[in-house]
């Protein structure tokens, strides 16, 4: 397979609540082990993709010499209450076989088929770049290495800043893949009183193209609140994407915020959820992924946080649902209710 083909993601209607004051709820939450079946150390974990075919979550690793790991049976976890299980880690390698060099810092990830594409931040150096890889799920050979858009490359005063390149990856209904820098490029300044961030998409002739720009908080508080969009998870066309905001703030205490925002180039904010406010626990929530269905049909969410191998946190597998209750079913709540104004309705 040599590029992505275009998939089938859930609308507004199927995967968000409705109406959106409804809100969500936990379905589950389970802490990863802290070490893995070699033995050896388990952590850092930053992105999620979920295979429905094979029931498996993929978790990526931005420890200093890059993995993935399985997480198996998300559906019986769910359902059943059964403990989710680990695979063995996957090791990514270069070309060469060697494993790929330390600290190449995994962020965002996208599974299809045998494949995955992995965006990696990056320190403004010749040696450590941000880039997009894609990866074999066999044998975690390297594919193939991508550079990001050319405003986002490092040069005098501009580009991305250091340790603040893209930590979001998302596949869209066309095929393209969609990613944003986690904090303003250094050429970048506040509009209209808000820190923004740089969106793009990398299509199928794997071309960049800009798709403007999505705000993550007030002016400067990328600075002041470590403010930082963490992931995208696209929806279906039109329907908008959803993004992951995280703060940590000189209090000590950390934000996860989830966001609705048209699709682009708009990208304009429709309604957001305080996800530590669902009883998450205050961590570093850096992923998500569209999990498997509940048995009455909802779609889930799954959230991952990555504990930066601090043994005071932990590496949290979150599975969030639309809150039971009002639906499109439900004559009372009327499907304007749960449609952007500004978006076609599906």
């Amino acid at each position: 397979m040599g590029w992505m083909t275009a998939i089938d993601l859930p609308s507004w209607s199927e995967a968000l609540p409705c109406p959106w004051s409804a809100g969500w709820e936990v379905v589950r939450q389970q802490a990863l082990p802290r070490e893995g079946m070699d033995g050896r150390p388990l952590g850092g974990f930053s992105a999620a993709a979920y295979v429905a075919g094979d029931d498996r979550l993929w978790v990526l690793s931005d420890a200093p010499q890059a993995f993935l790991l399985p997480v198996l049976g998300l559906k019986s976890w769910i359902g059943r209450g059964v403990t989710a299980r680990i695979g063995r880690r996957l090791v990514l390698r270069g070309t060469d076989g060697q494993p790929l060099p330390v600290a190449m810092d995994g962020e965002g990830l996208v599974v299809q088929g045998d494949q995955a594409w992995i965006v990696s931040e990056g320190l403004r150096t010749r040696h450590r770049p941000a880039q997009l890889l894609r990866v074999s799920l066999r044998d975690g050979r390297l594919l193939q290495r991508q550079s990001l858009p050319i405003s986002w490359q490092p040069t005098a005063n501009a580009g991305l800043a250091v340790n603040q390149g893209p930590e979001s990856l998302t596949l869209q209904s066309d095929g393209s893949l969609l990613t944003a820098a986690e904090a303003p490029l250094l050429q970048d300044h506040p509009h209209a009183g808000l820190d923004r961030v740089p969106v793009a998409a990398l299509t199928r002739e794997q071309t960049w193209r800009s798709l403007g720009h999505l705000a993550i908080g007030p002016a400067d508080s990328a600075a002041t609140r470590s403010q930082g969009l963490t992931e995208l998870l696209a929806l279906n066309g039109a329907s908008g994407v959803l993004a992951l905001h995280r703060s940590f703030p000189a209090t000590g205490q950390w934000t996860a915020r989830l966001t609705l925002h048209s699709a682009p180039p708009q990208l304009k904010p429709l309604v957001g959820w305080d996800l530590l406010a669902l009883g998450l626990p205050s961590d570093n929530w850096e992923g998500l992924a569209w999990g498997p269905r509940l048995p009455d049909g909802r779609r889930t969410l799954v959230a991952v946080s990555d504990d930066n191998f601090n043994p005071l946190q932990r590496n949290w597998v979150a599975i969030l649902a639309p809150r039971q209750g009002a639906s499109l079913a439900d004559q009372s709540v009327r499907p304007q209710q749960c449609i952007p104004s500004d978006l076609p309705g599906d």
